[in-house]
């Protein structure tokens, strides 16, 4: 990648999380019956006419807002006409040359600096259906049809597949931030169209650009990127030229293959949609939504290392979801100790929803639970290797660490009078060992520990011992 420069923008299509679809009453829930889940309209039967969904429209603006969009008072949707078996209208409605969304960008860190790619605008439309293809036969499903969707388009301005997967996942993130998508690539709530084009370095005209389609993980979208780059640089080292097409990716080939000619906007025959008015904003909706606009990811970043002192790499895992950076402060906020809880939410707990396939919404310890958990180890009731045993049997038992810790007689031996006992009685047993360290011999010490574990089941206060027993080390040197 040193020879050629590579352009890169993205065209991204964002399921929206309402309940029925775009223009009907249809459920727009994934999966079903194949077909189940249509109407008339769906279906394009003669007659039927759209009805905008305003949660949609709602749902847009508020991403627009997210990214610094110029949010249009005034929209229009548009006929795209083309022909596909899952699509029964014969014509997608989409928005053309007045989308609900101008400008903006997609914040990105990229080694350790932060920078904003550049959106060319963001519009509603509808999903078309599914088709699928079984040997000599192909089969069409109709369910998504009609889904509401925002197509969130950048500027040509990213310079290589890996700052595209830093755009692409900056994007998902703050999507489900929003709670306006789930983000999922592999149903299909999340799919990725990139345009690709490569030049010499420092030249001044773009080359020809290829788009790539078919790639459902982030993952995917970088590869597909990387081997495209190659693909046209190999052709270009040859002497021949970079044809504009649109080609599909095979995750399982690792290679691009070509699909048909690259359609221009006057391929589709763009016009206004007749049975739609105009969609004219109410101020007061935008306002609304700008209400109701969560602390962005990066944001809620620099403030959890700014103001709870945590690394930078804490904050990021921690505000990586909403719902686990929700998780943590209503941690912290029962309980103060903020490096604590980032160290046991980061080891213990996303082991947890990893090991047991959980998401932190589905967790059964609340965050108040857990709280009283780490106050446990906190006053030293409990060790963190006991906390460990009891964390896991709250997941399992729904029993809060207070109850558990009683009903099991878990609670550190913390008390002078108690652990002195334990150490007269173990001093007294063991003279060679003894000896050994008054000879110099300090790793001795941890097999002193070890008896006194064992006599109190690992219920003595591993601190506190080990300093008593070296008062009652260093008392018998100097007697």
């Amino acid at each position: 990648m040193n020879v050629y420069e590579t352009v890169i923008g993205l065209e991204v299509h964002a399921q929206l999380s309402t309940k029925t679809k775009l223009f009907c009453g249809s459920s727009a829930a994934f999966g079903g019956e194949p077909n189940a889940r249509t109407d008339p309209y769906t279906l394009g039967l003669p007659g039927t006419l759209p009805v905008l969904n305003a949660l949609a429209v709602r749902y847009a603006i508020r991403l627009g807002l997210a990214l610094g969009c110029d949010i249009q008072e005034r929209s229009i949707f548009a006929r795209k006409n083309y022909f596909y078996p899952d699509l029964p209208k014969n014509y997608q409605i989409s928005q053309f040359e007045a989308p609900i969304c101008l400008g903006g960008g997609v914040p990105i860190r990229e080694d350790g600096r932060a920078r904003t790619i550049p959106l060319e605008r963001i519009h509603l439309e509808e999903d078309a259906g599914k088709s699928m293809h079984l040997g000599e036969t192909s089969q069409v499903d109709l369910n998504r049809s009609g889904v509401p969707l925002v197509e969130i388009v950048s500027k040509p301005a990213m310079s290589g597949p890996a700052q595209a997967g830093l755009y692409l996942g900056s994007l998902r993130q703050i999507l489900r931030y929003l709670q306006i998508c789930d983000g999922n690539m592999e149903e299909g709530s999340l799919r990725c169209d990139a345009n690709i084009s490569i030049r010499p370095h420092r030249a001044l005209e773009l080359g020809t650009r290829v788009e790539l389609k078919n790639m459902n993980s982030i993952r995917g979208v970088v590869a597909a990127l990387e081997h495209e780059y190659l693909r046209q640089a190999a052709l270009l080292d040859r002497g021949e030229t970079v044809e504009q097409e649109t080609r599909s990716w095979d995750p399982d080939a690792k290679r691009s293959v070509f699909m048909r000619g690259k359609e221009e906007a006057h391929d589709y025959r763009y016009f206004p949609e007749p049975d739609l008015l105009p969609l004219v904003l109410d101020p007061q909706w935008i306002r609304a939504e700008r209400d109701v606009l969560p602390e962005l990811p990066f944001a809620r970043q620099e403030r959890l290392a700014r103001q709870l002192s945590l690394p930078d790499y804490d904050a990021g895992v921690l505000s990586s979801e909403r719902e686990l950076g929700d998780y943590f402060e209503s941690v912290i906020e029962n309980k103060g100790d903020a490096k604590a809880a980032s160290n046991w939410i980061m080891s213990e707990l996303l082991g947890q929803l990893n090991d047991r396939s959980l998401s932190i919404t589905e967790f059964p310890v609340s965050p108040a639970e857990l709280a009283g958990l780490l106050s446990l180890i906190g006053d030293g009731s409990i060790s963190g290797k006991i906390a460990k045993e009891v964390f896991q049997e709250m997941i399992d038992s729904g029993r809060s660490a207070g109850e558990i810790v009683d009903a099991k007689g878990l609670r550190q031996i913390s008390g002078d009078d108690e652990l002195l006992g334990h150490v007269t009685a173990t001093l007294e047993a063991n003279p060679p060992q003894c000896q050994q360290y008054l000879d110099g011999k300090e790793s001795v010490l941890s097999f002193f520990v070890g008896q006194i574990m064992k006599a109190t089941h690992g219920q003595a206060n591993p601190k506190r011992t080990n300093e008593l027993l070296r008062e009652a080390l260093e008392a018998k040197r100097k007697a």
